[in-house]
């Protein structure tokens, strides 16, 4: 039986990394990850979805939609929705194999 590493599994299943199917899958994959924190924190405070929402200005269905990582979602509405939890959000831009250049 042949062993596989997680990359060696992600390049043969989902496409090598780089390839518009892989890429899909790793912001999916993001946006999924951005939904579980959103539901745990939200717990943790013991508000329920349409507490958050009022504290948001949005539906509680919009926050079921952030949670279940179904629908469009903006940076704007997540970082709403982490400020009215207290929470600190840190995001951090790399650019891999790519040569910026500042004029």
């Amino acid at each position: 039986m042949k062993t596989y590493t997680l990359d060696q599994a992600k390049d043969e299943l989902i496409g090598l990394a780089g390839s518009f199917e892989r890429d899909q899958y790793e912001t999916e994959l993001q946006l999924e990850l951005i939904g579980d924190m959103i539901q745990k924190a939200r717990k943790q405070r013991k508000l329920t979805q349409e507490e958050l929402g009022d504290l948001v200005g949005v539906k509680k269905s919009q926050i079921s939609r952030l949670e279940n990582n179904t629908g469009n979602i903006t940076l704007d509405t997540v970082l709403k929705v982490f400020k009215a939890l207290e929470a600190k959000v840190n995001i951090n831009i790399e650019m891999l194999n790519k040569k910026v250049e500042v004029v």
